[in-house]
């Protein structure tokens, strides 16, 4: 079974197990333009959704790296129907800069009848109005790496050369048990391959315990990459994952380790900023009907424990390395109020 326009678009395998549809279009925006297509300040539209994890990184890195002048940003609304995300959100539901409804228009601009998922993150040519990639894995570590002559003064090292290598191995860990993992618990449809998936997602998760409980960090004592990577996840636990997909040996908040590290994080700027409780939860509770056919959008769980002390600082670690925080969110990016914890 696929779906096209969904951030989880996906097929089950024989045995009930979920199995992510991971083909993208892989071009790729560099500095020296190798695929036609040059880093340039104000040609391209990062489109994102709020709602999405995958994207919510997108939306992490640009901040951090202060990419808001040079890039900017359309966002689709929490929602969507089988045939694409929508511009809902925008005056007369178009995004004023790419003029578009529905992100499908900038996919079929560049493949006509694209027949794969219609998928946020993506990066939008604006002269031409064609994405250029949805790759959201290489998205990110290209803003890092491609993008630095737009870098902000004091701008993070999220992929530090010297820790490549590390970063890549406990992203990929990441992803399979958990960023994915929550997903194969949610979407298995079988028991076998649920207890599967749920299983991997808990050992990972006190792996990530054990790994945290003696360094701020994921990876060396700044924040990286595959902080941003996990964080999205976590900051979706309670609110989605923990109920709407059955990953419920325990709740985030009654992870010690885990818990303080996702709240030492909210609490950086870039992280908690750009998460909107409401909208994570209006995408999972009313597009995935076969889920919660019923509709309903749960109204807990209570989001206060995000801003407690976390004691993370004792640990050491700089967030920002040699860096300086991000300055405040850009005018009109702002997460809408009483949507955030």
């Amino acid at each position: 079974m696929s779906t096209n326009s969904r951030s989880d678009t996906k097929d089950l395998g024989a045995d009930g197990s979920f199995e992510r549809d991971q083909n993208y279009l892989t071009t790729r925006i560099t500095a020296d333009g190798r695929d036609g297509y040059p880093v340039e300040a104000g040609r391209y539209r990062l489109v994102v959704a709020r709602a999405c994890p995958w994207a919510n990184r997108a939306i992490i890195v640009r901040r951090l790296l202060g990419l808001e002048p040079v890039l900017s940003m359309g966002v689709c609304g929490p929602t969507h129907d089988e045939r694409s995300w929508t511009f809902d959100l925008d005056p007369g539901g178009r995004d004023p800069v790419l003029g578009i409804e529905r992100l499908q228009e900038a996919y079929f601009a560049r493949v006509p009848d694209y027949p794969r998922g219609i998928t946020v993150p993506a990066f939008v040519d604006i002269p031409t109005g064609q994405v250029v990639t949805n790759d959201y894995r290489q998205m990110t570590l290209d803003m890092s790496l491609e993008w630095r002559q737009f870098h902000r003064p004091g701008a993070p090292e999220l992929y530090p050369d010297k820790h490549r290598d590390e970063i890549d191995e406990v992203a990929e860990a990441v992803f399979q048990d958990v960023n994915n993992g929550v997903y194969r618990c949610g979407f298995a449809s079988s028991q076998r391959a649920y207890d599967r998936a749920y299983t991997a997602l808990f050992a990972r998760l006190d792996w990530l315990a054990e790994r945290l409980a003696t360094q701020r960090y994921l990876v060396g004592d700044t924040i990286t990459e595959a902080d941003v990577r996990l964080f999205t996840t976590l900051a979706r636990f309670d609110a989605v994952y923990h109920g709407h997909f059955k990953c419920n040996r325990q709740k985030l908040s009654e992870l010690p380790v885990l818990w303080a590290y996702a709240r030492d994080l909210f609490q950086t700027p870039g992280f908690g900023d750009t998460t909107d409780f409401v909208q994570i939860k209006q995408h999972y509770y009313l597009v995935h009907t076969n889920l919660n056919p019923s509709g309903i959008v749960p109204a807990g769980p209570d989001l206060s424990g995000w801003r407690a002390p976390h004691g993370r600082e004792q640990l050491g670690g700089r967030p920002f390395g040699d860096g300086t925080p991000p300055g405040p969110v850009a005018a009109g990016e702002a997460v809408a109020a009483g949507h955030g914890a």
